[in-house]
């Protein structure tokens, strides 16, 4: 067999073309972004793949061929599956024909999300089966899995993979590509695929039936494994990539116990009740949400069994596990069954201390920023001297969020919301302008809807959509506004202008970023106006442009001319530095020439150096 070392998404997209996928949707979302990228770049791709304009619209796409019979995947990041819980809730009644795949990628400890949640909770609350992969080579191998079992038991599936994972490197084995002989037949059963009334009650009772043979089918699977161990009493029960970080721990610390794995859900209930007769203590271990933990107190309850069941106190409810946490845990829950002379014991609740290479030294903080060039940097510059320092400034979700750095950012909380709360601010009795700034990617996501209901309306905001052509967060995804489909097929770009007109806008205005006068005049007349305002920011993100050969003049400081004021530097760009010594700006190697900052000086003390 062949291993390869890999990303834990590229073991994912590995997976999916082993198992013969037909349809690959999504929408970019950190940390599932690079599955979909990876299976685009794939030059032998036999399977149709696209990148939706928000997951809701993802899910449905990948229904419609299921429905049709095509093995079909969908990929997002938690909070994507709030977009999708429409067609989610619906279709777990309906079923499926092709094999179906709702992969949900969570984000514990808020790595680069708004919030965490755990996607299990949406399994449970659907009634469909839930795969929580502990290994990257659980990744990969429960993909194919994944697929048959949503094929046998006609229903759709979630797949769980977390930052940690998504975003880790290992050595995987891997199997024979299997290539896309998926049957598409699309069969009309208006009994199933229209879920009126009349067809949905008994579909609902038929996803309440299925539960005990997927759980007993799980129960048999190589995902839920249960250790028992005849000499101990005590029990652990992990799920997902916790269950690595338990494993470990209790090795380190000599602790022998029973021990249960869960990786598949409707939960193993046998497999449970075994570990509970047999031990007097047992602990569940699983990130996030209680949700082993309800199950196997319920069990206990109904079986009237009297071990001792320890979970989220001490056990963490948020952010992520590790080994140093769940080392911790144990030895406070089993401290007599541990061995005190270990290593692991005598840390346990304490920092580990460095190795004697590593200084003392503490780094100084580095937060995100927006990059050299950025278009938006200019945008928030003109904004905030335009509407003033007081005024409401709600944005979105998108690289412009660290707009915040600028003091342009007052709100952010989930994608298209910007305008709607803009609205609602506005509507709210507020006198101060309100001015929010949504990205062109967002904006086709589900801001439109919020500009359409901003009008309708007859709110008084101004709104800004920072448009770069691209979903630069994530990684540089296309969208409809770029010209090019995630397979690299041109198509016909959105025209942002016709959007907004045909939601009713009666001002729109067109600027480049990196012409700073035009910028500041079209802001002024957006401000003045009474009613809603779209001021559309263009110009390509700096990072993609450059990529694509797009070379400009590099701008040097005078020194004679500098006078030492700091506007450049308070600019933002990373181009721009500061001499204490010689009290004189500097831009440095960095600079890709967008030349906002010659337009900024108050001295002409930038100018183009000119090859």
């Amino acid at each position: 067999m062949t291993k390869e070392y890999m990303l834990g998404n590229a073991a994912i997209a590995r997976g999916v073309r082993e198992a013969g996928v037909g349809v690959v949707s999504g929408y970019p979302g950190t940390p599932s972004s690079e599955i979909v990228d990876i299976l685009r770049a794939q030059k032998d791709r036999d399977y149709y793949l696209e990148w939706s304009v928000n997951e809701k619209v993802a899910v449905e796409v990948a229904i419609g061929a299921a429905f049709a019979g095509a093995r079909s995947i969908v990929t997002m990041k938690h909070v994507g599956l709030n977009v999708a819980a429409d067609p989610l809730m619906t279709v777990c009644f309906a079923g499926t024909k092709g094999g179906l795949i709702i992969l949900a990628a969570d984000d514990p400890s808020f790595h680069s999300s708004q919030n965490e949640q755990d996607t299990r909770r949406y399994a449970q609350f659907a009634q469909i089966p839930c795969f929580d992969p502990a290994t990257l080579q659980d990744a990969k191998d429960m993909i194919a899995y994944a697929f048959d079992f949503s094929e046998q038991f006609e229903t759709p599936v979630i797949f769980r993979p977390t930052t940690r994972l998504s975003h880790g490197k290992s050595s995987v084995e891997l199997g024979e590509i299997k290539p896309n002989t998926n049957k598409v037949d699309f069969v009309k059963d208006p009994s199933r695929m229209v879920m009126m009334p009349n067809f949905a009650r008994p579909r609902h009772v038929a996803s309440i039936e299925r539960q005990k043979p997927m759980a007993d089918a799980l129960e048999k699977s190589p995902w839920n494994v249960l250790e028992m161990c005849d000499g101990s009493k005590i029990g652990v029960i992990s799920s997902g990539i916790a269950s690595v970080y338990a494993k470990e721990a209790l090795h380190a610390l000599g602790i022998n116990a029973s021990f249960l794995k869960i990786t598949a859900y409707p939960m193993p209930d046998n497999m449970i009740l075994e570990m509970l007769n047999h031990c007097d203590k047992v602990l569940i271990v699983e990130e996030l949400e209680p949700i082993v933990e309800d199950r196997v107190r319920i069990l206990a309850q109904q079986n009237q069994i009297t071990t001792e069941i320890i979970g989220k106190n001490p056990v963490p409810r948020v952010n992520e596990l590790n080994f140093e946490i769940c080392r911790d845990v144990m030895v406070a829950v089993f401290k007599e069954y541990a061995d005190s002379s270990s290593t692991a014991f005598a840390e346990a609740g304490n920092v580990p201390a460095l190795p004697s290479a590593i200084t003392d030294i503490v780094l100084p903080p580095r937060p995100p920023a927006l990059c050299v060039g950025c278009s938006h940097r200019s945008a928030f510059q003109v904004i905030k001297e335009v509407f003033g320092k007081n005024a409401i400034f709600p944005s979105d979700i998108g690289c412009y969020t660290l707009g915040i750095h600028s003091g342009a950012v007052d709100t952010t909380i989930c994608m298209g919301a910007s305008i709607s709360m803009a609205s609602g601010i506005a509507h709210s009795g507020e006198k101060k302008p309100v001015c929010c700034t949504i990205g062109d990617s967002t904006f086709l996501h589900s801001g439109m809807n919020s500009l359409m209901n901003a009008v309708y309306n007859n709110a008084n905001i101004t709104v800004a959509i920072l448009d770069n052509r691209i979903t630069a967060m994530t990684g540089h995804q296309p969208n409809p506004n770029t010209g090019s489909t995630a397979v690299g097929v041109e198509s016909l770009p959105v025209s942002l202008e016709a959007v907004c007109a045909a939601a009713g806008t009666q001002f729109i205005r067109t600027v480049n970023a990196y012409d700073y006068d035009a910028l500041t005049t079209a802001f002024r007349d957006a401000k003045s106006f009474d009613g809603v305002s779209v001021v559309i920011v263009q110009q390509a993100c700096a990072i993609v442009a450059r990529k694509a050969g797009v070379r400009m003049n590099p701008f040097a400081v005078i020194p004679d001319k500098c006078k030492g004021c700091r506007k450049c530097v308070n600019f933002g760009c990373p181009a721009i530095e500061f001499d204490k010594e010689t009290a004189v700006a500097l831009i440095n190697s960095q600079c890709i020439g967008c030349g906002v900052c010659a337009q900024i000086c108050p001295f002409d003390a930038i100018e183009e150096v000119k090859k």
